[in-house]
């Protein structure tokens, strides 16, 4: 037979091929990585040709690029997938042998994702690394449209000389095909205890999973060639009716080792607790359990039932209706072990009869929650899935635990921003105001703040003002500088006064001993990490948005603020604006012909030098003008070597504002430093505009 191979690689003649159709399901990819291996511990156990020098790298390698191949038209093409693999010898004198495997889909229309999609493709298009991986790892390879199909096609240069190590396709091929993916290994667990254990805890008869479809011709049992090839076959390509032969503990142990690694990267960072009993389900379903069942403790009432999965998907709500009528109530003495529990009522609503295990979720000696599972067909759990089922519970309370901290550290974080943070913006008679707050976490106040205040005599107050630090150490500084502020602009202090008497305030022992009794108190807690970032935005009045807090950490004693008065003038004369500040960036004045101009001079921070005084400066803003006031995060935000304001970056796209209203300009302030880095910012954002009408 003659094959074209590489596109014009030159004739080549096969020794062996296997070819399979694959339904398109999640378990595609899991049965075309089976498939590949079974086909090449076959030609082993059969002596084909060549197949003694196919290394167990090279073995590897074609799974590891079947998986990805696989997965690439199963999400991308969503059609049934052909798969075949051949080994060819070449005609060409010293030309080693060669693998080449195929993946074929039916949707010849979609195109083959190998670099990263662009920014603005649609969200279907955006694909993985499949084709990236291939073309670093094979010899060769291509890509073929047909007028109904799509065929990815990979060859692999095998050994040139001499056979592979001896039982190539055996002992050590089985290793590294067992930690290739919790997947596989599971499906030889599932496997193996599809239909009870004995005396001995051996598993019984084997069931190929559903969608998967029968192994392909030519890979049926093989004779007495060569024992690693034969347990090759019979334990990651079962044939329909064979019986997989029972595993040794220590394979056992590989697998459960990779389900256990998989479980925890899966769970690690889950900072929502349904999110948590979500993928807890869907990790467990259909690998050891064909349905599960996850309740909640609370403090307040009884259990909640969190999430039911079953592996037939129209069998949940008949199982979640039984289970709500029967809650577990497993003893306290279990403390996160595995107890046998019966099979629940009526399962004719969920699949036939068979064993359940119930275990208590328990992390830190606090039992949160009740994992209940069963496998139909079963007298019993196998004991090696109990204990991988405990050492997964451990593992899920844990999460659970996690999730429940971040929970209650984000509750009261947003309680307190209520108390740092106006919750409406007053509106000044003759001046339009907006402002944009955006923390960078969600979990712990401080950082930015800001105010607007009416101070008496038709004096009204802005501040803008920016903690050196943030967490709880800045949270404190912020609650004791906003009232402080308040006070003195309404004892009648002028701008520069109130400066000078915060600064002294700020130096004092007292606010020393404060912020150092909530660096204590951060020690003495847990700090949750991660979340996305809130976002406030006032505008005349009004709360637009949500809300959210930035994370914690630093030193929190100094201070860079923005604090002015607003004065009318009158009827149609705009306002007289004085204003100090102290270590902060400073603000822009916007005309309505669009010329920008910065005012004010800068100044020390605050909480820096005791013996220090502030100057304040006045202008007159005329109706269209409008003031910028920002904080570094938005002219520190960085791309690269570059930030946002190098080259007056800020004052060029504040020109570009000219005639948008206020809230217009905050929209596309806060727009431009978006765009202009791929990140997002990594210190909190705010910004406050005043347009004179």
């Amino acid at each position: 037979m003659v094959l074209p191979v590489g596109g014009g690689v030159g004739p080549v003649r096969t020794s062996a091929s296997a070819r399979v159709s694959l339904p398109c399901s999640p378990l595609t990819a899991s049965a075309a990585r089976r498939f590949v291996r079974a086909a090449l511990a076959d030609w082993a156990a059969l002596e084909v040709p060549a197949a003694d020098r196919v290394t167990d790298q090279v073995a590897d390698e074609a799974v590891l690029l079947v998986s990805e191949l696989v997965t690439n038209a199963v999400v991308h093409a969503g059609t049934a997938v052909e798969v075949s693999c051949a080994l060819d010898v070449s005609d060409r004198e010293g030309e080693p042998p060669s693998l080449v495997v195929e993946v074929t889909d039916h949707h010849p229309t979609r195109v083959v994702r190998g670099d990263p999609p662009d920014a603005d493709e649609p969200p279907e298009y955006a694909g993985g690394h499949g084709l990236r991986l291939v073309a670093e790892v094979a010899e060769s390879w291509g890509t073929t449209y047909r007028r109904a199909t799509k065929s990815v096609w990979f060859q692999m240069a095998v050994a040139p000389t001499g056979p592979a190590a001896a039982g190539g396709m055996g002992s050590a091929f089985m290793d590294a095909a067992a930690a290739m993916d919790a997947m596989d290994a599971m499906d030889a667990v599932d496997a193996a205890s599809a239909t009870g254990a004995g005396s001995d805890g051996g598993f019984g008869t084997g069931v190929v999973p559903e969608g998967v479809g029968p192994v392909p011709e030519g890979l049926g049992p093989v004779g007495d060639g060569r024992k690693g090839a034969v347990e090759a076959v019979e334990i990651v390509a079962p044939g329909q009716g064979l019986v997989p032969v029972r595993r040794d503990s220590e394979w056992i142990q590989r697998g459960a080792l990779s389900f256990l690694a998989e479980a925890s990267d899966l769970l690690a960072g889950q900072f929502d607790e349904d999110m948590v009993t979500s993928l807890a389900g869907q990790l467990l379903v259909p690998r050891l359990a064909d349905w599960c069942a996850i309740w909640l403790d609370s403090t307040s009432g009884p259990p909640r039932l969190a999430r039911v999965w079953h592996a037939s998907e129209g069998r949940i709500e008949g199982l979640r209706q039984v289970l709500e009528k029967e809650p577990p109530h497993v003893p306290t003495a279990v403390r996160g072990g595995a107890v046998e529990w019966p099979w629940p009522a009526d399962p004719a609503a969920y699949g036939p009869g068979g064993a359940a295990l119930a275990c208590r979720l328990v992390a830190g000696g606090r039992a949160l929650g009740t994992l209940l599972l069963g496998r139909a067909g079963l007298v019993r759990m196998p004991a090696e899935v109990v204990g991988l089922i405990e050492d997964f519970a451990r593992r899920v309370a844990l999460a659970l635990a996690s999730a429940r901290r971040y929970t209650r550290q984000a509750t009261i974080s947003r309680v307190l921003q209520r108390g740092l943070l106006p919750s409406v913006i007053p509106r000044i008679p003759g001046v339009e105001s907006a402002v944009v707050y955006e923390p960078t976490g969600e979990i712990s106040a401080g950082g930015d703040f800001y105010d607007v205040f009416p101070a008496g005599d038709g004096r009204w107050c802005f501040v803008l003002g920016d903690v050196c630090g943030n967490g709880p150490e800045a949270a404190v500084v912020t609650g004791l500088v906003r009232p402080w502020l308040r006070l003195l602009a309404r004892e009648g202090y002028g701008v520069g006064e109130v400066l000078d008497r915060l600064n002294q305030l700020l130096g004092e022992e007292a606010v020393e001993q404060a912020v150092e009794g909530a660096a204590e108190a951060v020690v003495a807690g847990v700090e949750a990490v991660g979340g996305p970032a809130g976002v406030v935005e006032l505008v005349d009045g009004g709360l637009v948005g949500g809300a959210g807090l930035p994370a914690g950490g630093g030193i929190a004693r100094f201070l860079s603020l923005l604090y002015g008065e607003l004065e009318p003038l009158g009827d149609g004369l705009g306002v007289r604006c004085t204003l100090a500040s102290a270590g902060h960036p400073l603000p822009l004045v916007l005309r309505p012909d669009g010329e920008v101009r910065t005012v004010a001079e800068p100044q020390i921070l605050l909480g820096v030098v005791d013996d220090v005084s502030y100057e304040s400066e006045s202008f007159d803003l005329t109706p269209g003008e409008t003031l910028l006031c920002v904080t570094d995060g938005v002219t520190e935000h960085r791309s690269g070597d570059r930030q946002f304001d190098d080259e007056d970056g800020l004052a060029a796209t504040f020109a570009l504002c000219a005639g948008l209203s206020a809230r217009q300009v905050a929209e596309r302030v806060r727009r431009a430093v978006d765009e202009f880095a791929p990140d997002p910012p990594d210190d909190d954002l705010a910004m406050l505009v005043l347009k004179v009408q």
